[in-house]
């Protein structure tokens, strides 16, 4: 029988049940939320998972627990796969135990979400980076895989607290640290759907690569059933070979001049690919609580733009 299952709801009972209690327990070294005021979450997936949990009408109950998400009263936070368990200091000398269930993917909804993340570049581009696209979410909606929650009842919530509330604070505290563990490691959130960061980008790399060995085959086919003309076979055109196909044929000696020309024009401004400062920090991951934890890398990443803001004035 659960601690919850197990208490009066009998209003003088219940009143005696928390006579003893008072203002959480202060804590040194717990899991400190960097919001110190406002909303917490900067990615959108973070932002997004609160979202996801307000529009359940728990938008008045987690706010509850913003004060001990910031007063760094949540000691402990794991992710595994489908549970998220965490420890809490609250009044009580013995801290609280916590956790969040969410069903994981089963082994064929993320053969089906990986074999469509690898078919688009782009997609396994920002991943490989270590970065959530937005579009993210509506590919897994249409693999059949709803990346957030769709209704309270598929989160499981358990605290060990007297508190009849769901969620208590503790919960919430917990809901809260979850969304900024998310910020720092974006691969959290699908670690917690069943796919680790390392095992999902393997299968990208692996399926990424069976495309271009098909790409290639299909290429060596072509060129097999080419019509043969004597000793001289018709190869298909592609990749680079496309732009300068239709150059005239130049000897070597009129080509030196020449060789660090672009063969055809270029456009007038190159492509650039703009990014963060703090690339490097997302695809590293979340460091380990015994060097910092996700704080540590919320300090590197304000030292990074500090950094960088000097390096362009």
């Amino acid at each position: 029988m659960s601690p919850r299952a197990a208490r009066s709801d009998k209003p003088g009972r219940r009143a005696d049940r928390f006579a003893d209690y008072g203002p959480p327990r202060r804590v040194t070294g717990g899991l400190r939320a960097r919001s110190t005021r406002g909303a917490i979450g900067a990615s959108w997936w973070s932002r997004r998972f609160l979202e996801v949990l307000e529009s359940f009408a728990l938008g008045t109950r987690l706010t509850r627990g913003r004060s001990y998400a910031r007063a760094g009263q949540v000691l402990r936070l794991e992710v595994t796969p489908g549970e998220v368990t965490a420890t809490v200091q609250g009044s009580r000398s013995r801290p609280y135990e916590v956790r969040i269930t969410l069903a994981p993917f089963s082994a064929t909804l993320w053969s089906r979400v990986e074999e469509e993340l690898a078919a688009q570049a782009f997609f396994s581009a920002r991943l490989l980076a270590g970065d959530l696209p937005a579009e993210l979410e509506e590919l897994f909606v249409v693999a059949g895989a709803p990346l957030f929650p769709a209704g309270l009842g598929e989160l499981g919530q358990w605290c060990s607290c007297p508190d009849g509330a769901v969620p208590c604070k503790h919960l919430a505290a917990t809901f809260y640290l979850l969304a900024e563990a998310f910020d720092a490691d974006p691969f959290a959130l699908l670690h917690w759907r069943g796919r680790g960061r390392d095992e999902l980008l393997d299968r990208l790399r692996v399926r990424r690569g069976g495309a271009a060995a098909v790409a290639e085959r299909s290429d060596s086919d072509e060129l097999s059933s080419a019509p043969v003309t004597g000793a001289a076979r018709s190869v298909p055109v592609s990749g680079a070979a496309r732009s300068v196909a239709g150059l005239p044929a130049a000897s070597l000696a009129d080509a030196v001049d020449r060789f660090w020309s672009a063969p055809v024009p270029l456009p007038d401004r190159p492509p650039t690919l703009a990014t963060g400062t703090e690339l490097l920090l997302r695809q590293l991951g979340a460091p380990a609580p015994a060097i910092g934890g996700p704080g540590l890398v919320e300090r590197l990443r304000r030292a990074y733009r500090r950094l960088g803001e000097q390096g362009s004035g």
